[in-house]
């Protein structure tokens, strides 16, 4: 998937400009919740079992407070609660728009 042509914080939103002509508008909550961080979602062990991860759920306050590029794949999000371990990829940040 090749990369957006352009991030923004606008507000509570991230706001990304793909290169079809469409956007994307995602909250920071919703960004927040869906971490891909193995502190949050944990990890996988080579027999299929998760450990770790947050059974939180609810953000309903945090905010993202900037962001930076991880290669030509991704973004690593900082939030208002300190967390700043997930890397969200391409795909993965399009998967959580709404109108998708």
């Amino acid at each position: 998937m090749n990369p957006p042509e352009k991030i923004e914080i606008i507000g509570d939103f991230l706001a990304i400009r793909w290169g079809n002509e469409k956007e994307s508008f995602i909250d920071g909550p919703t960004l927040r919740a869906n971490s891909p961080s193995a502190e949050n979602a944990g990890e996988t062990d080579i027999f299929g079992k998760i450990s770790g991860g947050s059974n939180q759920t609810e953000y309903g306050n945090v905010s993202v407070k900037k962001f930076e590029y991880v290669g030509n794949y991704a973004i690593r999000l900082l939030f208002s609660d300190g967390h700043g371990s997930g890397i969200y990829s391409w795909d993965h940040l399009l998967s959580m728009d709404p109108d998708s």
